[in-house]
C-alpha cells in the first residue's frame, strides 16, 4: 500500500485527486493539508466523498508529517511546492507536483511567465516531465514529477506523431484550444461566474498564455529542433473539458496519417485514436483519464487537422498524476483509472 499525502486538497484538482484515489486499491491517503480549512473533515467539505475518507481532516502543512508518506502530491497554486519539495525529497519522499512549478526546465523562463523568481531552481535537474506517453521510463526512476498542464497535454498528444515522424512543418503550428470553466480553478473570480461565462465563449491570453512555453518545450523535443507555435486558448460554458483543434502543414500526401497515429499510440492505455472521419466530443471523456484523438486532411490538401479532447481535471491534471503514481511505484498503469467517461 502506497501512503499518500496531499498538499492543498481544497481545489478542483485536489478533490478530483481524492475521488480517484478513493477507488485505488493500492493507495491510502494519510495526510491532506489546507491552512484555511485546518480541522475540517474532508467529507464535510465534499459530501460526494462521504464513506470514503471518514476520519480524514484537513491539517496545517507540516514537513515532518508529510515526509512520513511514500509520496506527496501538490495540488496547489504555483510557487507553493518550491518551499516544501526540497525538504520532502531530502527525506526520501517522492513528490508529484500538479502545479507549474517544475514543468519548465529554464528557471528564468519560468520567472518571466509566472511573475516571480523560481523558488527552487536547484531541483529542476531532478524534475521529470510527467507525460507518460513520452517519458514513461524516466518516470519510473523519478524523485520529482511535474504533471503536465491541461492545454499542454491535449496539444502535445495531438501534435506528437506528426513531429516525431518529421513530416509536419514545425515552424507553422497552430493550436486553437477550448477549456471548461473549472480550468480557472475554484477561487472566486468574476470571469468564472455563471452569468459571465454561461451562453458565451471568448478567447483570452492571445498575446501569450503561461502554458505556451510548456507546450513549446515539449514540441521542440518531439521535433528535434525549434518550432513555431501559435496558441490561442478560449473559455467555453462547460464545467469540464479541453478541445484542441490543431493545424499543421504536411506536404507529403502519400503518408497514411490514420495509420501513423494508430501505430504511435497502439500501446498507450489512455490515448484513443478514433476511426477515420471521427469528431471526438469532450463529453466522451468526462471523468475519464483518456485523450481521444482524430486526424483529418480536409480536401486532401496540405493542411492537416488534429482533434484532441481530454477532461482537464483528469487526463489534464489529477488522473495523469495518478497515472504517474502507478508508473512510479511499479503498479499497473491503469489502476484506479480504468473507468469509462460519464454520459450524458
Amino acid at each position: 500500500m502506497v501512503k499518500v499525502g496531499i498538499v492543498g486538497g481544497t481545489g478542483y484538482t485536489g478533490v478530483e485527486l481524492l475521488r480517484l484515489l478513493a477507488q485505488h486499491p493500492q493507495a491510502e491517503v494519510a495526510v491532506i493539508t489546507s491552512r484555511s480549512e485546518a480541522g475540517l473533515a474532508v467529507a464535510d467539505m465534499y459530501p460526494n466523498l462521504r464513506g470514503h475518507y471518514d476520519g480524514l481532516a484537513f491539517s496545517v502543512p507540516d514537513a515532518k508529517t508529510l515526509a512520513a508518506c511514500d509520496v506527496v502530491f501538490f495540488a496547489t497554486p504555483h510557487g507553493v511546492a518550491h518551499a516544501l519539495a526540497g525538504e520532502l525529497l531530502a527525506a526520501g519522499t517522492k513528490v508529484i507536483d500538479l502545479s507549474a512549478d517544475f514543468r519548465l526546465q529554464d528557471s528564468d523562463e519560468w520567472a518571466k511567465w509566472y511573475g516571480q523568481p523560481h523558488g527552487a531552481p536547484e531541483l529542476l535537474k531532478d524534475a521529470v516531465y510527467g507525460l507518460p506517453e513520452v517519458n514513461r521510463e524516466q518516470i519510473r526512476q523519478a524523485r520529482l514529477i511535474a504533471v503536465p498542464g491541461c492545454y499542454p497535454t491535449a496539444t502535445q498528444l495531438g501534435f506528437l506523431p506528426l513531429l516525431e515522424a518529421g513530416i509536419a512543418d514545425a515552424s507553422r503550428l497552430i493550436a486553437d484550444c477550448k477549456s471548461g470553466v473549472s480550468g480557472a480553478g475554484r477561487g472566486a473570480a468574476v470571469g468564472s461566474l455563471f452569468c459571465e461565462a454561461g451562453e458565451s465563449m471568448k478567447a483570452y491570453a492571445v498575446k501569450g498564455h503561461r502554458h505556451l512555453p510548456e507546450i513549446t518545450q515539449g514540441l521542440r523535443r518531439a521535433a528535434g529542433g525549434d518550432v513555431g507555435l501559435t496558441f490561442v486558448p478560449h473559455l467555453t460554458p462547460m464545467i469540464r473539458g479541453i478541445h484542441s483543434t490543431l493545424y499543421a502543414t504536411v506536404a507529403d500526401r502519400s503518408v497514411d496519417l490514420q495509420a501513423l497515429f494508430e501505430k504511435r499510440y497502439a500501446n498507450e492505455p489512455f490515448v484513443d485514436v478514433m476511426p477515420a472521419g471521427s469528431h471526438p466530443e469532450t463529453r466522451s471523456v468526462r471523468g475519464a483519464n483518456v485523450c481521444r484523438i482524430a486526424v483529418h486532411r480536409p480536401q486532401d490538401g496540405d493542411l492537416v487537422v488534429v482533434l484532441s479532447v481530454i477532461d482537464n481535471l483528469v487526463k489534464g491534471a489529477s488522473g495523469q498524476a495518478v497515472q504517474n503514481l502507478n508508473i512510479l511505484f511499479g503498479l499497473d498503469e491503469r489502476m484506479g483509472l480504468s473507468h469509462a467517461g460519464l454520459l450524458p
